[in-house]
């Protein structure tokens, strides 16, 4: 306990010390370390917080302080039971026992200490002087200046809280010191002077945390409170008349008045926390309602009926809707007669319902349900005179909402998702979310009545599973509701049926057509009817899988939903049957010669009567313009049934159909994509097939080569397979190729019309700039009335004067930001800022990098010029900047000499400037310029100016203003001598006066020196003008800072809704998931050096040299420091630490972007209260655009935190604090910085229940407090632990509730944002009211720019991969194909619509892993609508490196096999339109079936070859006709191989390079990727695509992969690429190399090898790509020391034994249990099983093609073979046999394994002299063996629990260990022959990193000389 007290000391001293490291960093010591486990931890931790504010000034006080805490902690926790209290408390009492030792004589007297804190509160006030703290504040913020000292309010604010906060916890001790010492005198014990002093104090004190409006607090601090909508929000919540009158006892803060939430928290018993929060958000909902409606300002504002009634019909709308599915009334009767306040209370009562629902929310209808009973709860409550508690929400506790309503379902919930495994169980065995919700959309939930009924079934938790991994989970439970997820490929053809059924039916009846040689006649006419009984023989299947998938849930499933499926499934057996029986009479009525048709034309006419009606159905339910028609037959019973049997009702899926005009667009889309899909697939695919199939079906093959079972008298049928087999796959995947071409056409046109990539280059953005002040105001600026009218010439020029004015404080915040972000230097950031335009100066002044050096080249076309001055004139106007920097020198020179020259009362300089300039006008107006102004002597002009604006630019001096007067003598001297030669006769008299005046000295002797700010702007800036020689035309030169500028430049000409001002538009929050990512790295982090001596910060310094040059600049350092010296300031630490992060992926990177919203709607806010003027005309500018210090206007911060809410939902930041992780001090120091910032988390607090420990979950949210610690605004207890799903979906639902507005954009934590871009977050808000079809915008999807492009090849392949979908590929499945689904970041969803139908997202275990998805899923069945919108963008960053964007894409594909069995794909590709549904498949799961096909096509044409090669057809085929060499084959191949390398899917990222970047760059970009390999990683992705989607189906085991977000700078070890990809991608490479081998070995090819190449190019390259990409693209992967390190580091994995505890990273035998882990299922064994049989057919084929059995075919043969094979097992298993066993004997073993060897040595060697055996036949018995071995293995592995059983586990473990090792060897020595050559890892770095790294990498390498790898 010493060493504890001791540790305790030390940390408290330094806590009470005071001293912070670093910049802004939160308090530590014993103050932030108090147990979450002590209740009131608060009052603890803000008492010790005074402790130590006070130590210095008073160490006696501060004892007594921290002896009260300590007094709290023992009587709130006696036994020390909680988490952490001993350890607190123990170091809490060593701090008292050091105060008590250092106190200076005598011993204390404790009852001396109410006198003490009483005195010392008096001095405490006096010496901070608080009054004088509070006038000041108050005086500063009524002044509404902010120059000068911009921080000097928040400095005086912070300093009063702290003040005030250290008197308030004093006087609080001092009361509770005062009742322990004497209850009853307690009163008498303060004086009542020093009772008015603290009451007067505490009021002052803004105690009370609150999150935006402070509704339980007074503030005098924030103007929220003042706003008209807010006041009229509030008093529409207090108390009305009717309500029941609450207890006299009822408490409640004295700062507010009571309202109805009171009523509703007594009455249901909600918790506090959630009161307090739904509170403020009802008021936010109703203030923003508000503002929208424009209503004129008063001085007592009433609530608006309308905004009452838009938030009523918008929360309730899914109640209102759900009560008229299931036919009952809602708790109101008639919605027309219910009073503003009542519908408040049910708004109200509704969202307190919501807000404490915790993982209920993922369940909308039960929530309908709960609403609905606790309404008609609610009517009968308000029946009564005075408050009482509802019956339902009461138990022996009290009233309490969570115990009594929610604690039951969650229980039930918890129970099933505890019994699945942790995801591992299948899904038919346990209820998820969708199956609890979906009972509540039958009446037959009323069953469990109200209160609940909690023995009810729905309640019923189900019997643990067994372990027992053969058997299946059995036992009491619930079925599943209406849906069962059985994991088969079959529910694609269930979800998609009429997809399939299609595709079949068209290559049968182009089959058909091409065979009868295209000639349309009676017989062809007889073959294409056959497509009748495809058609119900397929739709027959499909009602045989609605029977078969619904197992499961037939015992909770609706009767009528059941019947059915069951009425379905007979209706097409006896269809099918009668098709099928007709059919067949009518082909044997067609042989018999005398028949006549008449059951043909019975045939046709049932056809034709079936066909009609059910395209009329389909018409009539699909084609909008008919559905109302339909719906207003439903009345008819036989209508009603006709669409019941044709189609299930759901409460979801109603509705799904658009406009007329939409249809149309994506059903030309289809048709044009189908015309070219079934082209291409006649003409290349199946017409070239039939001439040869003709062929191969006639011929007799006589001779085999093997023991043949099957193809004998069938017609060759197995040599036709083989020939149409992959011709068939690619049939069923060419659409993909076709949709993927056409969509990108499409896309590039849709770019084009709506303008993108108009401005692609500095050069078109430097000659439109002006127009972008005009484009500004039509598109980002608040409209101005009458604006648009047509104005006469001389208004025109107001106006654009004023449109640039406006302009300007934009574009200048956005220059001043990117200087921020250093992308620009300081020069660069002078030379892009904008004049503000304010001036007097006749013109737009123009920033200087468009008028840079343009006076030069004026000057110089001047001087050389010898035309005319119409023709000097037009050179000069030609480059229309030229023109404006020689207009604005002009007016700009005049404009400085009029405002100095001011002769003492005398007029002579002005009169001099005036006449010039009027000598000069006239001379224009004759045209004789060139003739009265010496041109040569121009230069001698701007010489002397110049010079003069040098001298005036500078402070006043005496010496300058000497100077400055010598200046202009000189000017007036050379003008009046040298350069003017005007007629001076005609104002004689002028000039005499100023002859004279200039000879006296009178001249010019006295000067105004300019003080005005604006003049010497102007001064500077003409300065400037006149020096700039170097143009501006790179500028800026930053890459990212153009690509910024011009993007947003370019969508000011883009068409986007108009922007409302800041208090009208639409309120909305920002929400961000994190859960332990980096937030800000730490600088041991990075100059952390790697293995080559590589930092993250050295990386960083090279990938953006120009913009660590910049950073330097910006903090006053030189551009040669090391970051070593910049120790020696904490600040700068700190400004590094965060320059390195918002270049990473990191949370403060994030942090940074989304607060952007905020500063861009305080600017916006802070210039629309400036606008004064004739806004009518929308003409004059405002009398200053100064915005310096608008972000400390209080008005505009209100106004943007009424509007902007931003939440990081933080899950584990409480556990992170209590551990002191460097992450959670991150945060806090991020909510520091920005003080609108939210962390939402949940904290787990451990409590004391009858004696046990008991940890509660509650979900709090804080923010920063003026000390630097977290605040806590609300907390709300949770029914339990909120993870029973996806964490991910799961940490967002428990944190929504403190969003805010009406909608809510996702962001993700790898993201970014910029300012420019949330200035047009108005416009896009407006989107929400936009006509974007019959539905209203629900989601609105926003443009990403990936940002993680530059770091490597890889990076830039997945950024131009991702950027090609989320424009081009979002584009078209917005417009037309009206499918675009939520696909994670960062959409706004549209608030309300979402949180009241289940949440942005969906949360069941495994089945919603891609949870992103299923919120469009939800959202478009739910009558939806998703938009796309590409005038805005968000950065995003993606994985860079290989291995992560393996995971990450394993992880899309895995969540995409899911998806599969999901009821949401089900129920979308049932309830579309078939033209929609087709667009549904191919850009969601079917795109990846689509790639697994293209795999299989590869599979198919070589197995087909393999039974061609080895059965000998091949060969004798060949030999009588050249039938394989054809056409059909050719194309189909090439069709896949181009799909296979991604050339399909490189045509979007082309279009869209085109369109946004010019052909050119486009062209070079292309070529440049292909150069860095981009199609062998594009291939390899195809390999990590189809394995991960066909395993998840087939086996379940998708799970979240952490891909790591950081950057890959590491050489990745052989041995974890190989774990990575070895049954992904090796195995699978190894089988085809071992299919081409064969091929080539016993293929028959007449062409020889130029055939055989031109066949399996495409099969060698795939196999090539998937074993050596990862070693490709793996950085120093060629490097020799690296190579020998990891041939070290693999043999050790591969040899070391496994056990217990050891991980698959550190044992090949751990590692091989975990790969198998995913096979868990009986059905999932068979599968495993039959798939792997295909191994066999290798020994089968080669044993009959060696020498030694001649021309033997008959089994006995095959029979040996196996034989052999089992010598060769047995000599293994001696060799391998355990030396732990034989360790008794090991003379004996070693004389068995030398004497086992010499006699195989020797056998082989006499069979190959005596018999025909040759060495090519030992060699190909080694081919043979391999894959039957593996076969072998693979079956063992599939049964595991069986193999163990019988004891042979341990022999299929070293066989497969010696597999891998090979497996491993064969990859292996390619890489590490090419390691020889140093070259290769030059190339190989050059290849993967820009050429910056490169250098540095090279360097880095020789410096790091000492390095331990040096040594190998």
């Amino acid at each position: 306990m010493s060493r504890v007290e001791d540790l305790w000391e030390r940390l408290v001293r330094a806590a009470l010390r005071g001293h912070r490291a670093g910049a802004g960093r939160t308090a530590g010591g014993i103050a932030a370390n108090v147990p979450s486990s002590l209740a009131n931890n608060r009052d603890i931790d803000d008492i010790l917080r005074a402790a130590d504010e006070i130590q210095d000034e008073d160490p006696n006080v501060s004892r007594v302080l921290c002896e009260h805490a300590y007094s709290l902690a023992q009587n709130l926790d006696p036994n020390s039971e909680g988490r952490g209290v001993l350890q607190f408390k123990t170091g809490l009492m060593s701090v008292i026992k050091q105060k008590l030792a250092k106190r200076e004589g005598g011993t204390i007297d404790r009852s001396q200490d109410i006198t003490l804190l009483q005195e010392f509160y008096k001095q405490y006030r006096e010496r901070h002087n608080v009054d004088r703290l509070r006038e000041e504040e108050l005086k500063l913020r009524e002044s509404g200046v902010f120059s000068g000292n911009l921080g000097e309010l928040e400095r005086k604010t912070v300093q009063r809280k702290r003040v005030l906060g250290t008197l308030k916890v004093l006087g609080n001790v001092l009361e509770q010191l005062t009742k322990e010492v004497s209850p009853e005198e307690a009163d008498r014990l303060i004086p009542e002077e020093l009772k008015r002093m603290m009451e007067s104090d505490a009021a002052m004190t803004e105690d009370i945390a609150y999150n935006i409006i402070p509704l339980d607090t007074t503030s005098t601090t924030n103007a929220i409170v003042s706003f008209n909508e807010v006041r009229a929000a509030v008093s529409a919540l207090k108390y009305f008349r009717g309500l029941p009158k609450l207890p006299g006892d009822f408490s409640l803060p004295s700062t507010r008045s009571i309202d109805l939430f009171d009523f509703l928290h007594y009455s249901f018993g909600f918790q506090q926390g959630n009161v307090s929060n739904q509170r403020e958000h009802i008021v936010h909902l109703l203030a923003n309602e508000q503002t929208r409606l424009r209503i004129p300002e008063e001085p007592e504002p009433i609530l608006d009926e309308a905004a009452v009634q838009k938030v009523f019909l918008k929360s309730l709308d899914n109640y209102i809707k759900w009560c008229n599915y299931l036919g009952i009334p809602p708790v109101w009767s008639n919605l027309d007669v219910v009073s503003k306040e009542k519908k408040l209370l049910f708004i109200s009562l509704y969202f307190l319902i919501w807000g404490e629902a915790a993982n209920i929310r993922f369940i909308p209808e039960c929530l309908c349900y709960i609403f609905h009973h606790m309404g008609r709860e609610l009517e009968e409550l308000l029946r009564q005179q005075a408050a009482q508690p509802a019956k339902s929400c009461m138990s022996d506790n009290g009233v309490s909402f969570l115990d009594q309503v929610i604690s039951p379902v969650y229980t039930a919930i918890a129970a099933e998702a505890g019994n699945n495994e942790n995801g591992g169980a299948p899904h038919s065995a346990w209820r998820n979310y969708d199956d609890f919700n979906e009972y509540f959309w039958s009446r037959h939930c009323f069953k469990l009545s109200w209160p609940w009924r909690t023995n009810s079934s729905f309640f019923l938790k189900p019997t643990p599973r067994s372990k027992n991994i053969l058997k299946s989970g059995g036992g009491k439970r619930r079925g599943k509701t209406s849906f069962v997820e059985h994991r088969t490929f079959l529910h694609l053809y269930h979800s998609f049926h009429r997809l399939w059924m299609f595709l079949f039916m068209f290559f049968q009846g182009m089959t058909i057509l091409a065979f009868n040689n295209e000639r349309f006649n009676v017989k062809t006419l007889r073959e294409v009817l056959s497509l009748g009984p495809t058609y119900f023989g397929m739709k027959f299947l499909e009602s045989v899988l609605d029977v078969i998938m619904m197992y499961g849930a037939y015992s909770t499933s609706r009767h009528v939903a059941v019947s059915r499926i069951f009425l379905r499934m007979v209706w097409f057996s006896i269809a099918s049957v009668f098709i099928c029986l007709l059919y067949v009479k009518v082909l044997e009525d067609n042989s018999n010669q005398n028949s006549s048709s008449t059951l043909l034309r019975i045939y046709v006419v049932v056809l034709a009567i079936y066909s009609g009606a059910q395209f009329f159905v389909s018409f009539l339910l699909r084609i909008p313009a008919c559905h109302h028609l339909t719906n207003r037959c439903d009345s008819w019973p036989v209508i009603r049934f006709i669409k019941w049997m044709h189609q299930e009702h759901y409460y979801v899926g109603r509705g799904m159909y658009e406009r007329t005009t939409d249809f149309i667009k994506y059903m030309v889309f289809w048709l044009v994509v189908l015309g070219a899909k079934f082209a291409f697939a006649y003409f290349l695919l199946i017409r070239p097939l039939v001439k040869p199939t003709r062929q191969i079906v006639d011929m007799e093959i006589l001779e085999y080569s093997w023991h043949d079972f099957v193809s004998k008298h069938n017609h060759n049928f197995l040599t036709v397979a083989t020939l149409w087999a992959p011709v068939f796959i690619i049939y069923l995947f060419d659409t993909h190729l076709f949709y993927t071409v056409i969509s990108a056409i499409w896309g590039f046109l849709l770019g084009a019309r709506d303008r993108l990539g108009e401005i692609r280059s500095l050069d078109a953005m430097h000659k439109l700039f002006e127009r972008f002040p005009e484009a500004f105001m039509n598109s980002l600026h608040v409209p101005l009335r009458n604006r648009a009218r047509p104005l006469s010439s001389g208004l025109v020029l107001e106006r654009n004067k004023a449109d640039a004015a406006r302009f300007a404080p934009f574009w200048n915040e956005i220059v001043k930001n990117l200087r921020e972000e250093d992308y620009i230097t300081n020069l660069e950031m002078e030379q892009l800022l904008m004049p503000k335009n304010s001036g007097s100066l006749p013109l737009v002044q123009w920033p200087l990098f468009l008028l840079a050096s343009k006076i030069f080249l004026a000057k110089d076309i001047a001087v050389e010029s010898k035309d005319s001055q119409d023709e000097l004139l037009d050179r000069i106007s030609r480059d229309d900047y030229m023109k404006y920097a020689v207009e604005e020198c002009y007016y700009a020179i005049k404009f400085v000499l009029t405002s100095i020259l001011d002769d003492e009362g005398n007029d002579e300089g002005k009169k001099w400037v005036e006449r010039i300039y009027e000598d000069i006008r006239g001379s224009i107006t004759k045209r004789s310029i060139n003739v009265d102004v010496d041109m040569n002597k121009l230069p001698l002009v701007i010489q002397k100016v110049t010079a003069l604006m040098g001298i005036l630019k500078k402070d006043h001096t005496p010496e300058l203003e000497t100077g400055a007067v010598k200046a202009i003598q000189d000017l007036y001297d050379v003008l009046r001598l040298d350069v003017l030669h005007f007629n001076m006769r005609e104002h004689l008299d002028t000039w005499n006066i100023l002859s004279k005046a200039r000879n006296e000295g009178r001249l010019f002797s006295k000067l105004k020196w300019p003080r005005d700010a604006e003049l010497t702007e102007l001064i500077k800036r003409l300065y400037s003008l006149l020096t700039i020689k170097e143009s501006a035309a790179n500028l800026p030169k930053n890459l990212e800072a153009r690509r910024r500028l011009e993007f947003f430049t370019n969508s000011l000409f883009m068409e986007m809704p108009v922007a409302r001002p800041v208090r009208e538009m639409l309120s909305f929050s920002v929400f961000t998931p994190y859960y332990s990512e980096t937030v800000l790295y730490s600088m041991s982090e990075l100059l952390k050096k790697n293995e080559d001596g590589i930092s993250i910060l050295f990386y960083l310094q090279k990938i953006y040299p120009d913009e660590w040059k910049n950073f330097l600049a910006r903090i006053g350092r030189d551009e040669n420091i090391s970051e070593n010296e910049l120790n020696d300031n904490p600040n700068d630490i700190l400004e590094l630490r965060f320059w390195a992060s918002y270049r990473g992926q990191t949370l403060a990177r994030t942090v940074r972007g989304m607060m952007y919203y905020r500063k861009a709607l305080m600017l916006q806010s802070y210039l629309e209260q400036m606008i004064t003027g004739d806004t009518e005309a929308g003409i004059a500018p405002t009398g200053t655009t100064d915005t310096q210090g608008f972000h400390l206007s209080p008005k505009s911060r209100a106004q943007a935190d009424l509007k902007f809410t931003y939440v990081v939902t933080c899950q584990i930041y409480g556990k992170q604090k209590e551990e002191q992780k460097p992450e959670a001090a991150d945060i806090a120091l991020l909510m520091q910085r920005n003080e609108a910032l939210r962390v939402a988390f949940i904290d787990e607090v451990e409590t004391l229940k009858d004696g046990k420990v008991n940890k509660e979950y509650i979900s709090k949210l804080v923010k920063a407090d003026i000390n630097g610690k977290d605040k806590e605004i609300y907390s709300i207890k949770l029914p339990g632990n909120p993870k029973l799903g996806e964490g991910k979906p799961e940490n967002q639902n428990h944190a929504i509730i403190f969003t805010r507005g009406n909608a809510v954009q996702t962001i993700d934590m790898n993201q970014d944002n910029y300012f420019e871009e949330a200035l047009k977050v108005r416009n896009l808000l407006e989107e929400f009211f936009q006509d974007y079809g019959i539905h209203p915008p629900t989601i609105l999807g926003v443009r990403e720019h990936v940002f993680t492009g530059s770091v490597s090849s890889l990076a830039s392949f997945m950024s131009n991969q991702e950027a090609s979908f989320v424009t081009m590929g979002q584009r078209v499945l917005s417009n037309p194909l009206k499918v675009r689904m939520h696909y994670g970041h960062p959409d706004v969803f549209d608030r309300l619509f979402h949180v009241t139908r289940g949440g942005i997202s969906k949360a069941s275990r495994v089945i919603n892993i891609s949870e992103d998805i299923f919120a469009g899923f939800n959202s478009t069945l739910r009558q939806g609508n998703i938009t796309h919108h590409e005038y805005i963008q968000v950065g995003k960053g993606r994985d860079v490196g290989l291995n992560q964007i393996a995971l990450f894409e394993g992880k899309v594909a895995g969540g995409n096999g899911e998806q599969v069995l999901s009821r949401d794909v089900y129920r979308l590709g049932q309830l579309f339109d078939f033209f929609r549904m087709l667009s549904f498949y191919f850009t969601t799961v079917g795109y990846y079936f689509c790639t697994m096909l293209t795999v299989l096509s590869v599979y198919a044409f070589l197995y087909g070859k393999l039974y061609l090669a080895l059965s000998g057809v091949g060969a004798t085929i060949q030999d009588r006709s050249k039938i394989l060499q054809n056409t059909a084959l050719s194309a189909a191949l090439n069709a896949q191989f181009l799909f296979q390398i991604g050339v399909f899917t490189a045509v979007p990222m082309i279009l869209g390079f085109i369109l946004e970047q010019g052909f050119l760059r486009a062209v070079v970009g292309f070529v440049t990727m292909q150069f860095q390999l981009c199609t062998v990683f594009f291939t390899f992705s195809l390999g990590t695509r189809t394995h991960y989607f066909g395993r998840t189906i087939l086996h379940g085991g998708a799970k979240y992969h952490a891909t790591g977000r950081g950057f890959v700078v590491k050489h990745i070890k052989f041995t974890e690429n190989y774990r990575l990809y070895s049954r992904s991608h090796f195995v699978k490479g190894m089988e085809i190399v071992l299919l081409l081998v064969v091929y080539a070995a016993y293929g028959y090819n007449e062409d020889g090898a130029l055939s055989y190449i031109l066949l399996t190019v495409s099969s060698w390259f795939l196999a090539i790509s998937w074993l050596f990409a990862p070693y490709l693209f793996n950085p120093a992967g060629f490097e020799w020391q690296k190579t020998v390190e990891d041939f070290r580091d693999w043999t050790n994995w591969l040899l070391y034994r496994g056990g217990i505890g050891v991980k698959g990273e550190e044992s090949w035998e751990a590692w091989w249990d975990e790969e198998l882990a995913h096979i868990r299922t009986f059905g999932g064994r068979v599968m495993e099983t039959i798939l792997s049989l295909r191994f066999f057919i290798f020994q089968y084929g080669i044993v009959y093609k060696l020498k030694v059995q001649g021309t033997n075919t008959s089994l006995t043969v095959y029979g040996f073979s196996w034989l052999a094979f089992a010598v060769i097992l047995l000599l293994f298993k001696v060799f391998t046999f355990s030396q732990k066993i034989s360790v008794n004997f090991q003379l004996l073993l070693r004389f068995v394994q030398g004497l086992s060897f010499l006699l195989a040595i020797a056998g082989l060697s006499t069979a190959i002299v005596l018999t025909e055996l040759t060495v090519a036949d030992v060699f190909a018995s080694v081919l043979a063996f391999i894959p039957t071995g593996w076969g072998i293995l693979s079956i063992a592995a599939a049964w595991k629990p069986l193999v163990k059983k019988i004891g042979m586990w341990k022999s299929f473990r070293s066989v497969a260990r010696l597999y891998d090792a090979g497996m491993g060897m064969l990859i292996f020595i390619p890489i590490a022959l090419f390691s020889w050559f140093p070259f290769i890892s030059t190339f190989q770095t050059r290849l993967m990193f820009n050429q910056a790294f490169s250098r540095g990498l090279e360097i880095s390498l020789i410096l790091a000389g000492n390095n331990p790898n040096t040594g190998l």
